[in-house]
């Protein structure tokens, strides 16, 4: 018998940022953005570039991304990407692996800019994958691919490969809940309130939540 389908009900664009460390509080930056919009089941569209902030590279991220200082210094402006980038996201969901580190991030280089981030909500897939699949050895996006079975098909620490197997994390526990759970649309909204619970309050929260759309199907 052929597996059910599933979809998104709604886009959800799926982030990730090279940067020049951990905080732009402390004037870090963002050296490369990837960002790809999830509909139904797949990736339909990408956002990708080197970005330029007109800051040093520490040799230490160039050593972990391969991003170096001529790479950067070429790149288009941070005045020109991150627009871009803000208008692509529009007013979908957002999703990335440690989502808070992403979206700090953002926040500040749109701030930078004097625009604001439309996002409808946040969904952290790293939080998400705990959530759903609660006895794996790691969540980290390398080692949790792998569990998964989801091949990298680029170089880690990479803006467009990381995004691109976030973006195959997410559309996986996609299409896990609507199998597991009888959804033939996965809600975004679903999403951020798996993202609120404690790990062992989901399944039987799970349970109600797809009685209640049966009962509605059914009314």
């Amino acid at each position: 018998m052929q597996a059910p389908m599933y979809h998104f009900e709604r886009p959800i664009v799926m982030l990730d940022f090279e940067t020049t460390g951990l905080s732009p509080a402390m004037g870090d930056r963002i050296t490369e953005v990837a960002a790809l919009r999830i509909e139904g089941g797949r990736i339909t569209d990408r956002y990708v570039s080197l970005v330029n902030c007109g800051v040093r590279i520490p040799s230490f991220i160039t050593a972990l991304t391969g991003i170096t200082q001529q790479m950067v210094d070429s790149a288009p402006s941070a005045s020109s990407v991150v627009p871009e980038l803000l208008d692509f996201i529009g007013g979908d969901t957002l999703s990335a692996h440690n989502a808070s580190f992403d979206e700090k991030f953002l926040v500040a280089e749109a701030e930078r800019l004097q625009r604001s981030c439309g996002h409808a909500a946040l969904v952290c897939s790293l939080k998400l994958s705990r959530r759903v699949f609660p006895n794996l050895a790691s969540y980290k996006l390398g080692q949790l691919s792998r569990q998964l079975g989801i091949a990298f098909r680029g170089s880690a620490h990479r803006a467009e490969a990381d995004a691109e197997v976030a973006a195959e994390v997410l559309i996986h526990i996609g299409r896990h809940l609507g199998s597991s759970y009888g959804l033939e649309q996965v809600a975004p909204d679903l999403l951020v309130s798996l993202n609120r619970l404690a790990a062992a309050k989901v399944p039987g929260w799970l349970d109600k939540y797809a009685a209640e759309k049966r009962a509605l199907r059914a009314a």
